[in-house]
């Protein structure tokens, strides 16, 4: 099951980590995000071990949401040691989000 990230646990799961971070950036009230939703959850499933894949709820983290500039959902940032290495707007299909997650790995 991808990791529920927040404004309070992202150093912790994200920046600390020396695996490849995928966070989903969605709302309760996006379709599209709903769209991408079960991609994401069978990515953090095949992924177990490999990576760090999350979802972060644009609501109720306004600090992680400011810090990346994300204005648009969904928003999947694929980051690096900390940094954003790639980054996808929109849904798109699972090959698409799976081919940016294996360049990190």
């Amino acid at each position: 099951m991808a990791l529920e990230i927040t404004d309070a646990n992202f150093e912790e799961l994200v920046v600390k980590t020396d695996k490849p971070v995928v966070i989903d950036f969605w709302a309760v009230w996006c379709g599209p995000c709903r769209m991408i939703a079960p991609l994401i959850e069978e990515m953090s499933t095949e992924y177990e071990g490999k990576a760090v894949i999350g979802k972060l709820d644009v609501d109720s983290n306004p600090n992680v949401t400011a810090r990346f500039g994300v204005r648009n959902i969904p928003t999947v940032l694929f980051l690096k040691g900390g940094e954003v290495v790639d980054k996808q707007v929109g849904a798109v299909p699972k090959s698409v989000l799976v081919q940016k997650l294996e360049a990190l790995l």
